[in-house]
Protein backbone atom coordinates (compact mmCIF):
# COMPACT_ATOMS: atom_id res chain seq x y z
CA UNK A 1 0.00 0.00 0.00
CA UNK A 2 2.66 2.03 0.81
CA UNK A 3 4.78 1.80 -2.71
CA UNK A 4 1.53 2.55 -4.05
CA UNK A 5 1.26 5.65 -2.34
CA UNK A 6 4.70 6.97 -3.16
CA UNK A 7 4.24 5.84 -6.42
CA UNK A 8 0.88 8.13 -6.33
CA UNK A 9 3.04 10.94 -5.46
CA UNK A 10 5.77 10.65 -8.08
CA UNK A 11 3.56 10.52 -10.85
CA UNK A 12 1.48 13.63 -9.36
CA UNK A 13 4.60 15.94 -8.88
CA UNK A 14 5.29 15.47 -13.20
CA UNK A 15 1.41 16.51 -13.76
CA UNK A 16 1.80 19.25 -11.31
CA UNK A 17 4.44 20.58 -13.06
CA UNK A 18 2.78 20.13 -16.60
CA UNK A 19 -0.12 22.17 -15.19
CA UNK A 20 2.64 24.92 -13.95
CA UNK A 21 4.58 25.18 -17.42
CA UNK A 22 1.61 25.18 -19.37
CA UNK A 23 -0.10 28.08 -17.43
CA UNK A 24 3.34 29.84 -18.20
CA UNK A 25 3.44 28.84 -21.73
CA UNK A 26 -0.03 30.57 -21.53
CA UNK A 27 1.25 33.57 -20.24
CA UNK A 28 4.49 33.77 -23.10
CA UNK A 29 3.77 36.89 -24.92
CA UNK A 30 2.33 37.13 -28.68
CA UNK A 31 4.21 37.05 -31.84
CA UNK A 32 4.27 41.41 -32.95
CA UNK A 33 3.31 42.32 -36.42
CA UNK A 34 6.99 42.04 -37.78
CA UNK A 35 7.65 38.72 -36.45
CA UNK A 36 4.17 37.47 -38.18
CA UNK A 37 5.30 38.82 -41.55
CA UNK A 38 8.69 37.41 -40.86
CA UNK A 39 7.26 33.83 -40.30
CA UNK A 40 4.96 34.25 -43.39
CA UNK A 41 7.51 35.46 -45.67
CA UNK A 42 9.85 32.12 -44.83
CA UNK A 43 7.08 29.88 -45.27
CA UNK A 44 6.01 31.61 -48.96
CA UNK A 45 9.62 32.56 -50.17
CA UNK A 46 10.47 29.17 -52.35
CA UNK A 47 6.54 28.29 -53.72
CA UNK A 48 7.07 32.04 -54.77
CA UNK A 49 10.36 31.57 -56.27
CA UNK A 50 9.58 27.91 -58.04
CA UNK A 51 6.75 29.64 -59.15
CA UNK A 52 8.14 32.16 -60.62
CA UNK A 53 11.03 30.45 -62.57
CA UNK A 54 8.28 27.64 -64.09
CA UNK A 55 6.53 30.69 -65.46
CA UNK A 56 9.91 32.48 -66.82
CA UNK A 57 10.89 29.62 -68.31
CA UNK A 58 7.59 28.18 -69.98
CA UNK A 59 6.23 31.66 -71.12
CA UNK A 60 7.97 30.72 -74.90
CA UNK A 61 7.35 27.35 -74.83
CA UNK A 62 5.42 25.82 -77.70
CA UNK A 63 5.80 22.35 -76.90
CA UNK A 64 2.12 21.24 -76.40
CA UNK A 65 3.40 18.44 -73.35
CA UNK A 66 4.94 21.64 -71.65
CA UNK A 67 2.56 24.57 -72.36
CA UNK A 68 3.09 27.90 -70.36
CA UNK A 69 2.26 28.32 -67.04
CA UNK A 70 -0.02 31.15 -67.99
CA UNK A 71 -1.90 29.15 -70.57
CA UNK A 72 -2.35 26.37 -67.94
CA UNK A 73 -4.03 28.63 -65.26
CA UNK A 74 -6.42 30.13 -67.79
CA UNK A 75 -7.15 26.54 -68.46
CA UNK A 76 -7.46 25.85 -65.16
CA UNK A 77 -9.95 28.90 -64.62
CA UNK A 78 -11.97 28.18 -67.16
CA UNK A 79 -12.96 24.32 -66.18
CA UNK A 80 -12.82 24.26 -62.72
CA UNK A 81 -14.41 28.30 -61.67
CA UNK A 82 -16.69 29.09 -64.36
CA UNK A 83 -16.83 25.43 -66.42
CA UNK A 84 -18.77 22.47 -65.16
CA UNK A 85 -15.49 20.70 -64.34
CA UNK A 86 -16.20 21.60 -60.51
CA UNK A 87 -18.40 18.41 -60.07
CA UNK A 88 -15.59 16.08 -60.44
CA UNK A 89 -13.89 17.83 -57.41
CA UNK A 90 -16.98 17.32 -55.11
CA UNK A 91 -17.06 13.77 -56.46
CA UNK A 92 -13.21 13.68 -55.39
CA UNK A 93 -13.71 14.83 -52.09
CA UNK A 94 -16.98 12.68 -50.70
CA UNK A 95 -15.14 9.59 -52.04
CA UNK A 96 -12.20 10.91 -50.00
CA UNK A 97 -13.76 12.09 -47.07
CA UNK A 98 -16.11 8.52 -46.72
CA UNK A 99 -13.36 6.55 -47.50
CA UNK A 100 -10.44 8.51 -45.08
CA UNK A 101 -12.90 8.54 -42.46
CA UNK A 102 -13.70 4.77 -42.47
CA UNK A 103 -10.30 3.50 -42.80
CA UNK A 104 -9.30 6.40 -39.76
CA UNK A 105 -12.03 4.67 -37.75
CA UNK A 106 -11.12 1.15 -38.22
CA UNK A 107 -7.66 1.73 -37.78
CA UNK A 108 -7.86 3.44 -34.40
CA UNK A 109 -10.19 0.97 -33.29
CA UNK A 110 -8.26 -2.05 -34.46
CA UNK A 111 -4.95 -0.68 -32.66
CA UNK A 112 -6.90 -0.01 -29.58
CA UNK A 113 -7.64 -3.70 -29.12
CA UNK A 114 -4.40 -5.37 -30.78
CA UNK A 115 -3.00 -3.21 -27.64
CA UNK A 116 -5.34 -3.96 -25.24
CA UNK A 117 -5.89 -8.22 -26.30
CA UNK A 118 -2.06 -9.45 -26.35
CA UNK A 119 -3.22 -12.89 -28.23
CA UNK A 120 -5.11 -11.08 -30.51
CA UNK A 121 -1.81 -9.29 -31.44
CA UNK A 122 0.20 -12.02 -32.07
CA UNK A 123 -2.08 -13.77 -33.97
CA UNK A 124 -3.11 -11.16 -36.27
CA UNK A 125 0.46 -9.76 -36.62
CA UNK A 126 1.79 -11.49 -39.98
CA UNK A 127 -1.51 -10.80 -41.48
CA UNK A 128 -1.28 -6.94 -40.87
CA UNK A 129 2.09 -6.69 -41.72
CA UNK A 130 1.44 -8.57 -44.99
CA UNK A 131 -1.64 -5.98 -45.65
CA UNK A 132 0.50 -3.46 -44.60
CA UNK A 133 3.07 -3.90 -47.40
CA UNK A 134 0.57 -4.71 -50.14
CA UNK A 135 -0.18 -2.13 -52.56
CA UNK A 136 -3.13 -1.32 -52.31
CA UNK A 137 -3.69 -0.02 -56.47
CA UNK A 138 -2.99 -4.12 -57.11
CA UNK A 139 -6.38 -4.76 -55.09
CA UNK A 140 -8.56 -2.75 -57.83
CA UNK A 141 -9.75 -5.95 -59.75
CA UNK A 142 -10.60 -7.60 -56.55
CA UNK A 143 -12.72 -4.68 -55.45
CA UNK A 144 -14.25 -4.34 -59.01
CA UNK A 145 -14.94 -8.06 -58.23
CA UNK A 146 -16.36 -7.74 -54.86
CA UNK A 147 -17.87 -4.18 -54.80
CA UNK A 148 -18.72 -3.47 -58.80
CA UNK A 149 -17.82 -0.31 -60.85
CA UNK A 150 -19.74 1.84 -58.45
CA UNK A 151 -18.60 4.70 -55.87
CA UNK A 152 -18.33 1.25 -52.98
CA UNK A 153 -15.64 0.27 -54.45
CA UNK A 154 -13.45 3.62 -54.73
CA UNK A 155 -14.67 4.34 -51.17
CA UNK A 156 -13.17 0.99 -50.29
CA UNK A 157 -10.20 1.04 -51.86
CA UNK A 158 -9.36 4.44 -49.94
CA UNK A 159 -10.81 3.05 -46.81
CA UNK A 160 -8.04 -0.12 -46.91
CA UNK A 161 -5.41 2.16 -47.69
CA UNK A 162 -5.96 4.64 -44.66
CA UNK A 163 -6.31 1.80 -42.05
CA UNK A 164 -2.73 0.60 -41.64
CA UNK A 165 -0.48 3.63 -41.00
CA UNK A 166 -3.48 4.71 -38.78
CA UNK A 167 -3.55 1.51 -36.81
CA UNK A 168 0.44 1.03 -36.64
CA UNK A 169 0.88 4.68 -35.30
CA UNK A 170 -2.05 3.83 -33.00
CA UNK A 171 -0.72 0.82 -31.57
CA UNK A 172 2.50 2.04 -31.22
CA UNK A 173 1.54 4.95 -29.27
CA UNK A 174 -0.61 3.08 -27.07
CA UNK A 175 2.19 0.59 -25.98
CA UNK A 176 4.69 3.39 -25.65
CA UNK A 177 2.95 4.65 -22.59
CA UNK A 178 4.50 4.64 -19.19
CA UNK A 179 3.20 2.03 -17.18
CA UNK A 180 3.55 4.65 -13.72
CA UNK A 181 0.45 6.37 -15.71
CA UNK A 182 -1.03 2.92 -15.33
CA UNK A 183 -0.14 2.39 -11.88
CA UNK A 184 -1.30 6.52 -11.67
CA UNK A 185 -4.70 5.93 -12.88
CA UNK A 186 -5.41 2.71 -10.82
CA UNK A 187 -4.40 4.18 -7.49
CA UNK A 188 -6.93 6.86 -7.97
CA UNK A 189 -9.36 4.35 -8.35
CA UNK A 190 -10.37 5.17 -12.41
CA UNK A 191 -12.76 2.90 -14.52
CA UNK A 192 -11.51 1.16 -17.63
CA UNK A 193 -13.26 3.38 -19.91
CA UNK A 194 -12.13 6.69 -18.25
CA UNK A 195 -8.42 5.16 -17.88
CA UNK A 196 -8.68 4.68 -21.82
CA UNK A 197 -9.53 8.12 -22.98
CA UNK A 198 -7.73 10.00 -20.18
CA UNK A 199 -4.49 8.01 -20.00
CA UNK A 200 -4.12 5.97 -23.09
CA UNK A 201 -5.69 8.05 -25.79
CA UNK A 202 -4.21 11.38 -24.56
CA UNK A 203 -0.75 9.73 -24.25
CA UNK A 204 -1.01 8.12 -27.35
CA UNK A 205 -2.94 11.25 -29.09
CA UNK A 206 0.45 12.39 -30.80
CA UNK A 207 1.28 8.94 -32.77
CA UNK A 208 -1.82 8.48 -33.39
CA UNK A 209 -2.08 12.03 -35.64
CA UNK A 210 1.17 11.24 -36.88
CA UNK A 211 -0.54 7.99 -38.07
CA UNK A 212 -3.70 9.88 -39.42
CA UNK A 213 -1.49 12.25 -41.35
CA UNK A 214 0.39 9.36 -43.37
CA UNK A 215 -3.37 8.35 -43.62
CA UNK A 216 -4.35 11.22 -45.20
CA UNK A 217 -1.49 10.99 -47.87
CA UNK A 218 -1.74 7.50 -49.03
CA UNK A 219 -5.81 8.40 -49.62
CA UNK A 220 -5.26 11.21 -51.54
CA UNK A 221 -3.49 8.99 -54.14
CA UNK A 222 -5.98 6.25 -54.13
CA UNK A 223 -9.05 8.90 -54.30
CA UNK A 224 -7.10 9.79 -58.10
CA UNK A 225 -6.41 5.84 -58.62
CA UNK A 226 -9.40 4.68 -58.03
CA UNK A 227 -11.10 7.73 -60.31
CA UNK A 228 -8.87 6.43 -63.04
CA UNK A 229 -10.25 2.86 -63.69
CA UNK A 230 -13.80 2.15 -64.47
CA UNK A 231 -15.33 5.33 -63.13
CA UNK A 232 -17.75 8.17 -64.75
CA UNK A 233 -16.44 11.51 -62.64
CA UNK A 234 -13.80 12.61 -59.97
CA UNK A 235 -10.27 14.61 -60.75
CA UNK A 236 -8.64 11.56 -61.82
CA UNK A 237 -11.43 10.18 -64.36
CA UNK A 238 -11.01 14.56 -65.93
CA UNK A 239 -7.26 13.79 -66.38
CA UNK A 240 -7.82 10.39 -67.97
CA UNK A 241 -10.21 11.86 -70.08
CA UNK A 242 -8.20 14.46 -70.99
CA UNK A 243 -5.06 12.70 -71.65
CA UNK A 244 -7.28 10.19 -74.27
CA UNK A 245 -8.06 13.31 -76.64
CA UNK A 246 -4.47 14.45 -76.09
CA UNK A 247 -5.73 17.56 -74.03
CA UNK A 248 -2.52 18.27 -72.33
CA UNK A 249 -3.51 22.05 -71.07
CA UNK A 250 -6.46 20.16 -68.98
CA UNK A 251 -4.09 17.57 -67.96
CA UNK A 252 -2.15 20.09 -66.05
CA UNK A 253 -5.49 21.59 -65.41
CA UNK A 254 -6.37 19.07 -63.40
CA UNK A 255 -3.09 18.57 -61.69
CA UNK A 256 -2.73 22.50 -60.49
CA UNK A 257 -6.49 21.30 -58.76
CA UNK A 258 -4.92 18.14 -57.42
CA UNK A 259 -2.16 20.08 -55.73
CA UNK A 260 -4.98 23.01 -54.48
CA UNK A 261 -6.85 19.55 -52.83
CA UNK A 262 -3.91 18.24 -51.29
CA UNK A 263 -2.60 21.85 -50.04
CA UNK A 264 -5.48 22.99 -48.67
CA UNK A 265 -6.47 19.34 -47.06
CA UNK A 266 -2.51 19.66 -45.47
CA UNK A 267 -3.24 22.93 -44.28
CA UNK A 268 -6.60 21.89 -42.62
CA UNK A 269 -5.35 18.90 -40.96
CA UNK A 270 -2.59 20.71 -39.65
CA UNK A 271 -4.68 23.65 -38.00
CA UNK A 272 -6.70 21.01 -36.30
CA UNK A 273 -4.11 18.87 -34.98
CA UNK A 274 -2.43 22.08 -33.86
CA UNK A 275 -5.46 22.90 -31.86
CA UNK A 276 -6.20 19.21 -30.98
CA UNK A 277 -2.93 18.87 -29.50
CA UNK A 278 -2.18 22.22 -28.14
CA UNK A 279 -1.20 20.77 -24.90
CA UNK A 280 1.82 18.69 -26.47
CA UNK A 281 2.74 21.69 -29.04
CA UNK A 282 3.23 23.21 -25.53
CA UNK A 283 5.10 20.85 -23.04
CA UNK A 284 7.38 19.99 -25.93
CA UNK A 285 8.32 23.65 -26.93
CA UNK A 286 9.20 24.37 -23.03
CA UNK A 287 11.17 21.39 -23.20
CA UNK A 288 12.91 22.55 -26.23
CA UNK A 289 13.94 25.82 -24.50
Amino acid sequence: MSDTIVRTRQQVQPDTQQILTTGAARRRPRLSFGAVVREVATALWLPIVLFLVWWFASAASVSPFFPPLSRILEQWWKEFIIGDAMHHVFSSLENFALGYALGAVIGIIGGTLLWRYRFLRQGTNPIIYFLYVLPAPALLPAMIALFGIGQTRQVALIAFGAIWPTLLNTLDGMRGIDQVKFDTAKAMRLSPARTLFTVVFRGASPQIAAGLRASLQVSLILMVVTEMVAAKEGIGYFILQAQIVFSSLNVWAGIIMLVIIGTILNYLFVFIERRALSWYYRSRALGAS
